[in-house]
C-alpha cells in the first residue's frame, strides 16, 4: 500500500509552568506535526519541535525541508516497506534532524496503525509503562526546594535539577533540594553547557565532597568542546551524561573514543528519529556506555515515540520523557499519559493519536 498524501500541522500549545534552563526559557510547545496518509486512509503522526538553541530547528525550516524534500522522497512509495523508507528520509537532506524525525516516527506509526498493534510491540516491545524523571526548572535555592518538595508530592522519584545560569550559586541549590526532598529521591543536574570545564569540576567535586548523593551530571559544558567534557570525565566521579554534543553516530563515536562522557542521552529530534536512536542505542552499549532516551519539549506525540523505543529496548537508567507533562493542556486526542512518575503507552494501534487539535494548529496538505 502506497502513501498517497502528506500533510503539515503547525502546533502550539501552552506549558502549565515556565520552562527555564540555562539555553532559554519558555512557555509553550511549538511544533510541526506530520501526518502520512496511505491509500486506504490510515495515518501515521510525528513531529519536529522548534528548539532554537539546541537543534536550530525552526517550524518553518523543517516544514520547509517536509514539503519540499522529504515528502516528493515518500509519496507514491510502499509504506510498508518500512527500512528503506527510513533510509531514503535519512539520505534526502544533510542536517534537519528534527524533520526526518517527524517523517521517520510517522512512517513508524503508519505501520503499526495497519498492523493493529501499538507501536511498542512493532519496536519489539510489550511494556505499556515507562518511568520517567520530572524536570526543576532553574530558578533560586528556595523556588526550587518548593518544586521539588511538590514533585516528591505527586510520586516523582527522580529530579532532574536544571543548573548553569550562575555557576556560584549551584552547589547551594543543589544543597536546597537535596534538604527538601530527603534520602528517598535520585537527583541529577543538567548544566545544559552553562559551566566553563573549570567551574565544572569545582561544583561537582563540591558536590561530592557535600555527600550531596547527585546520580549524574548532565552536558556541564559547551557542545563543542569535546576535549573539555573529556577533561571534566577524567576529574570527578559523578558519571557524566553527553547530551548536546551527541546528535548522530559520529557524534557518539567520538565521545566514545576520546572517553569524553560515561552516557549519552538519545534524543529522537537530535539523531533523526526511530531508527537513527536505536543504532545509537546499540552502539552506546557495545562500548559500555549507559543510556537514557529524552526528549525536547514536545506533544505526546514525540514522547510517544521516545517511550515506547525505551519500553522496547531499556536504557541503563530512568529516562527523560516528562515533556508533555509540562503540557497545560494535550493539543492532540489519544496518545500517552501520565500516572504519577510513569508514562503510560495507549493500548492502541500505533501511538495511539487519533487527531491534533483543530483549534491552535494550521494545516498544509
Amino acid at each position: 500500500m502506497t502513501i498517497a498524501a502528506v500533510r503539515t500541522h503547525r502546533l502550539s500549545a501552552p506549558l502549565h509552568t515556565p520552562f527555564v534552563t540555562a539555553l532559554r526559557r519558555t512557555t509553550t510547545v511549538d511544533t510541526l506535526v506530520v501526518e502520512l496518509i496511505d491509500d486506504d486512509g490510515w495515518s501515521g503522526f510525528g513531529e519536529a519541535p522548534q528548539v532554537w538553541q539546541v537543534t536550530g530547528a525552526s517550524i518553518a525550516g523543517a516544514e520547509a525541508c517536509v514539503r519540499d524534500v522529504l515528502a516528493p522522497a515518500l509519496v507514491g512509495r510502499d509504506a510498508d516497506d518500512l527500512v528503506a523508507r527510513c533510509g531514503e528520509v535519512q539520505r534526502a537532506v544533510v542536517g534537519n534532524e528534527s524533520a526526518k524525525a517527524a517523517m521517520d516516527v510517522a512512517l513508524h506509526d503508519l505501520a503499526a496503525r495497519r498492523l493493529g498493534v501499538p507501536l511498542v510491540r512493532l519496536l519489539g516491545g510489550t511494556s505499556l509503562r515507562v518511568p520517567t524523571d520530572v524536570t526543576l526548572a532553574a530558578g533560586d535555592a528556595v523556588d526550587l526546594a518548593a518544586a521539588a518538595k511538590q514533585r516528591q508530592a505527586e510520586g516523582f522519584t527522580v529530579l532532574k535539577l536544571k543548573v548553569g545560569i550562575d555557576a556560584s550559586g549551584d552547589l547551594d541549590r543543589v544543597r536546597a533540594v537535596r534538604s527538601a526532598v530527603g534520602p528517598g529521591v535520585r537527583i541529577r543536574l543538567d548544566a545544559n553547557q552553562g559551566w566553563t570545564p573549570r567551574e565544572a569540576v569545582r561544583i561537582i567535586r563540591g558536590i561530592e565532597d557535600a555527600g550531596l548523593d547527585v546520580e549524574l551530571v548532565e552536558q556541564p559544558v559547551a557542545r563543542w568542546d569535546l576535549d573539555g567534557l573529556a577533561w571534566v570525565s577524567d576529574r570527578v566521579e559523578l558519571p557524566i551524561l553527553a547530551d548536546e554534543s551527541v546528535f548522530g553516530v559520529r557524534d557518539l563515536v567520538e565521545v566514545i573514543r576520546r572517553r569524553a562522557a560515561d552516557m549519552v542521552n538519545v534524543k529522537l529530534a537530535k539523531c533523526g528519529g526511530l531508527h537513527p536512536a536505536r543504532t545509537l542505542l546499540d552502539l552506546a552499549a557495545a562500548h559500555g556506555v549507559g543510556t537514557i532516551v529524552g526528549s525536547m519539549m514536545e506533544s505526546p506525540i514525540g514522547i510517544g515515540a521516545a517511550a515506547s523505543l525505551v519500553a522496547a529496548y531499556g536504557t541503563t537508567a530512568v529516562s527523560d520523557l516528562d515533556a508533555a507533562w509540562w503540557l497545560a493542556w494535550s493539543p492532540v486526542r489519544g496518545g500517552v499519559r501520565y500516572d504519577g512518575a510513569t508514562v503510560v503507552l495507549p493500548d492502541a494501534p500505533g501511538l495511539g493519536v487519533t487527531s491534533v487539535s483543530e483549534a491552535k494548529m494550521q494545516s498544509r496538505g
